[in-house]
């Protein structure tokens, strides 16, 4: 109270390459050296066309996004966008749906860090992972951006040596590439819904919209950037992979990669795939930290999470209260929960999110033409979302109904104090 209001606002330091890596860091992340084995189980031969489907509805999504967060450069991304568009509620429900959902990806990404790097510690070692991303991302998001560049080169080159090993050994077999859908069309969507979990991650740039130069610029030219490289990266993984050991061996594999390359007959590169495989992890996970905390405090600055999560510190200028208790939280889920159980759930909240996302964009302009990418951005979400396995439907569904029974409450509560003021209300609740 009584501060000067630029003290609230956060610091524009990211340019179109820093804006460009934190989305890589989010999207090139644990999800390719862990997805592709449940997604080989569901769709079988139909893998690559799952991982189409996925990217066909990541690129609606990730152009809705651009074309809003132009608009609205500010933090909470689909939030805001919600809110601007459609109106209170549908704001809240994304805002909801997203900080439910990557907190529980958040803990998913600890826990393979700590699966990787100590196996029989796999708890310890993600609470320590979160404790020490969160006082990174504490440290200012260009701490966070440096860090993410390091993670990013890492990964890439060890995505690049498990390429090049499958593709030039003599195991390689195009044959094993056959598209089918052996896992009926089904399989093919479950597939889908399974790998955008790994595609997700260019919403950390709009949620990051506030600290970035010339958004109306920076943004709408990043998320496509970091999509279509993100994509080339999947796709070749995905061929070389499949090459030297089919859907079948790839749907029994506990970890793939490291896997592949000893089918691959170079078994001295599976331990540099399980470090890639962490570095990746925690790439993730910075980058999740930092946009689930972006988006508390804009929920908390609109009241809709408890108010002083929206303090920003005056010096780091980052929202410290919110990434402290984004943090605790995460560290008290990685300490107690399965991974398995986090990634079908996170899917569905992340779904729920970007459909609110392209209905926020259908709204923009009535031309029939522009109107085609967020309406199949908006049913692409629908049937990925209802195609995930039936415990994460049901569990996602009916988190997403406790939100939005918290905010009825809240409103009521609201209006019982508005009336016992004599009508006169305080504006607590309504957008600012």
């Amino acid at each position: 109270m009584g501060q000067p209001r630029a003290s609230a606002e956060l610091r524009r330091t990211l340019g179109v390459g820093d804006a460009v890596l934190i989305g890589l860091g989010s999207m090139i992340g644990a999800g390719i050296f862990a997805a592709l084995a449940p997604a080989a189980d569901a769709a079988g031969s139909g893998l690559l066309l799952g991982l189409a489907v996925a990217a066909v509805v990541a690129y609606c999504n990730a152009t809705s996004s651009a074309r809003l967060a132009s608009l609205y450069p500010a933090s909470g991304g689909t939030y805001v966008y919600g809110r601007e568009r459609l109106g209170e509620f549908w704001g809240y429900l994304a805002g909801w749906s997203f900080v439910v959902g990557k907190t529980a990806s958040c803990a998913a990404m600890a826990l393979t860090v700590g699966a990787y790097v100590w196996p029989g510690q796999a708890h310890a070692v993600a609470v320590a992972a979160v404790v020490a991303l969160t006082a990174v991302n504490y440290g200012g998001v260009q701490k966070s951006a440096r860090l993410t560049r390091v993670i990013v080169a890492v990964v890439l080159a060890v995505l690049a040596s498990v390429v090049v090993v499958c593709l030039g050994s003599g195991q390689s077999d195009a044959g094993r590439l056959d598209i089918g859908a052996s896992g009926g069309m089904g399989g093919v969507l479950q597939a889908a819904g399974l790998l955008f979990f790994a595609f997700a991650g260019y919403a950390r740039i709009a949620t990051l919209g506030e600290e970035v130069r010339d958004p109306a610029r920076t943004i709408p030219r990043a998320i496509p950037l970091a999509l279509g490289i993100v994509l080339v990266v999947y796709a070749c993984v995905a061929v070389a992979v499949l090459s030297v050991m089919g859907a079948e061996g790839l749907r029994h594999a506990d970890a793939p990669l490291a896997d592949a390359v000893r089918a691959a007959g170079v078994p001295g590169l599976a331990p540099v795939v399980r470090v890639g495989a962490g570095a990746a992890a925690l790439g993730s996970l910075l980058a999740l930290i930092l946009g689930v905390s972006r988006t508390t405090l804009a929920m908390a600055r609109d009241r809709h999470l408890p108010h002083t999560l929206a303090a920003v510190h005056p010096r780091h200028q980052v929202p410290h209260r919110a990434e402290v208790a984004v943090g605790t939280l995460v560290a008290l889920l990685a300490a107690t929960v399965d991974v398995r159980g986090a990634i079908g759930f996170s899917s569905f909240g992340v779904l729920a999110y970007y459909a609110v996302a392209n209905a926020s964009a259908w709204t923009l302009n009535a031309s029939p033409v522009s109107r085609l990418v967020p309406a199949a951005g908006l049913l692409g979400c629908g049937v990925l979302a209802f195609s995930l396995p039936a415990v994460s439907v049901v569990t996602g569904a009916g988190v997403l109904a406790m939100g939005v029974v918290a905010y009825g409450g809240r409103r009521w509560w609201v209006a019982v104090r508005s009336e016992g003021r004599g009508g006169a209300g305080d504006g607590e609740g309504k957008p600012r």
